[in-house]
Order: C-alpha cells, then structure tokens, then sequence
C-alpha cells in the first residue's frame, strides 16, 4: 500500500473528473469504526472512486493502510467558541497530516475561527507549518468560493452549502452555484451536497464541476434507508 503523501501537482491530476467518496461515521451512528471506514474505502475503490474523504486522524490512518487513493482528511470538532466544526483549529490538522492525509479539508466560510482567528489568518498559519500541503475550502456561497481561491486553496468544494445561517435554504444539489464557480479563472472546484442520483453527479460536471464527493448516497446506510421508507406508499 502507497503511505507517502502527495503534493498538489501528484494529487490534482488525480481527481479532475473523478468521484471522491466521502467514508464517515460520526460517534452516535451504527458505523462508527476507523475499521468499518476501511472497509468501506475499499468497496469504494473497487467500485471505481478517485479518492476518498475521511473524518478524523484514525479513520485517516485505517483507511490509508487499506487503499492506496488519495485521502482527504477533516477533522469534525464541536467547538464553544465558533460554528466552524470542520478542522477549526491546527492541532486538528498536525493529527490529520500525522495520520498521513495527502490533503486536508476545513471550514472556509466566512465565519469566525476559534480563538476569534479569521479565514486569512488560519490559512497563514497552516501555509507556515506546512508549504506544501494540499488544502481543500469547504464553502458555502459564491462569495467564500471567491475568497478561497484568492487565499490559495487548492481544491475548493460546496461543501457547506445548506450548512451555514445564510444558505440553509438553498436547494441541494446547488447547481447554480457550481456554475457560477466553475467559471472562475484557476478553479479546481469540488461539487458536494445532495448528490443522489447519478444523473446528479452527471450534470455537475456538465456544469464545470472539477471533481465530486458522494457521501450519503453510498456510504450511510441508515439515511439511505430512510430515504427508501419514506417513499413508501399503499394504496386504500
């Protein structure tokens, strides 16, 4: 299995109309197992995906001793201090690059880092330890996406749409914003959220869409259950 780390120029070419699977489980759901995460990876792989996106350093670590894709890592953490809980703060992104992440994604919203850090001034601090490391924004509007690829990111994904005080009624899977950001000049942009069908996955990147994460419609079993028991109808 490959344990090394990509850079940008090794991974991007990777992903460029590809899926990424996303291999989550959080604390309270019946998958929750850095190994169950690997297996999970591996049905991936085998079926085909570009890449995978994994939450926390230990699913991190299982999953790349288990296939040899890029793996993207995040950290979710509740914080007191801020709404950002996707890799808040940089000890979460010290464990996910420990745990051999090739890239690691966070919140890039415009909402205010723990410790009252802003956007621009997290991205420093990372781009200071770690030059090299290939950064995924996870967004939510049009104007973040704009941001991001001013600041550097390397990927930038809607991942946050429907997330944030200020798009959580946008219909998801928002077409209309990977339009608008697709047509930004240098963007490697990821379409996330709400990606059901493959019909869905077939018009993002119609649209301009670089890459694609596929989450719950592959990975969670108990949502996609209740997607099919909510669709149950009897007559009389």
């Amino acid at each position: 299995m490959r344990l090394k780390n990509m850079d940008k120029n090794e991974l991007l070419p990777k992903l460029r109309h590809r899926l990424i699977v996303s291999c989550q489980a959080l604390e309270h759901e019946p998958l929750h197992s850095p190994y169950i995460m690997s297996r999970m990876a591996v049905a991936a792989e085998l079926g085909g995906a570009a890449a995978i996106r994994a939450n926390s350093g230990a699913d991190v670590a299982a999953i790349k001793q288990s296939v040899s894709l890029p793996v993207i890592g995040l950290k979710k953490r509740v914080c007191t201090d801020s709404e950002v809980y996707i890799t808040p703060a940089l000890p979460d992104v010290d464990e996910l690059v420990s745990a051999g992440a090739d890239a690691v994604a966070l919140d890039a919203t415009k909402r205010v880092r723990p410790g009252d850090l802003s956007l621009t001034e997290f991205y420093s601090q990372i781009r200071s330890k770690y030059p090299d490391l290939p950064l995924m924004a996870d967004i939510s509007d049009y104007e973040e996406g704009e941001t991001a690829l001013k600041l550097g990111f390397d990927l930038i994904s809607t991942t946050l749409c429907g997330y944030t005080p200020y798009t959580k009624e946008k219909p998801l899977p928002n077409f209309e914003l990977v339009q608008q950001l697709s047509k930004l000049p240098g963007i490697a942009l990821v379409a996330e959220g709400g990606i059901w069908e493959p019909a869905d996955l077939r018009r993002m990147f119609e649209l301009g869409a670089y890459a694609a994460v596929v989450g719950t419609a592959i990975t969670r079993p108990m949502e996609i259950t209740r997607r099919f028991v909510k669709a149950i109808t009897l007559d009389g």
